[in-house]
């Protein structure tokens, strides 16, 4: 809740409030979003170039204020990107879910950066060679390498690696 607070950007939701309730469940008060995520629009088949194009920069767009707030977010997939309307009809993408995400800083330059990991990996059809062989040491260049899977998903109608298990999968991310 803390991360996701810090970012408040067209394409980020939202969070008004967050707390814990008196059974000591935390929640999240967030902007209701009408629409559909991308992996819903994925299914309906291809999405033309131009509009995988305009989701793609704006998810970019998100991703930049999140990497300028010294967060990673290690799960972006298409269900974490949410497709809604303005009030002036215009399409907007907003990034969802920042429940693994890290944050980085530097202690002094040149130094290794200090890492809050909360969860260790994403899904891998998304995740990034180097989130595969360490997810607590990637930094924003794996959020755009799934940045780049997704955006060949929505443009192939297929995520550009496949497989029946979780370790095919990763041995086609780490080798080809």
């Amino acid at each position: 809740g803390r991360a996701a607070a810090r970012v408040r950007g067209e394409h980020s939701v939202r969070l008004f409030d967050m707390g814990t309730m008196s059974d000591g469940r935390p929640y999240l008060v967030m902007e209701l979003l009408v629409g559909c995520d991308l992996a819903q629009r994925i299914e309906a088949g291809a999405v033309p170039l131009a509009d995988a194009a305009l989701y793609i920069l704006q998810a970019c767009e998100g991703m930049a204020e999140v990497h300028a707030h010294g967060m990673v977010h290690r799960d972006l997939k298409p269900s974490n990107l949410f497709l809604s309307r303005t009030p002036d009809d215009r399409a907007v993408v907003k990034v969802l879910d920042f429940g693994i995400a890290k944050g980085v800083s530097e202690i002094a330059p040149g130094a290794p950066a200090l890492t809050q990991t909360l969860v260790g990996m994403g899904p891998p059809l998304y995740m990034s060679p180097e989130q595969i062989r360490s997810s607590r040491e990637v930094d924003a260049r794996a959020d755009v390498w799934s940045l780049g899977t997704i955006f060949y998903e929505l443009v192939a109608g297929r995520p550009p690696f496949g497989g029946a298990t979780v370790t095919h999968i990763t041995a086609q991310v780490l080798e080809s």
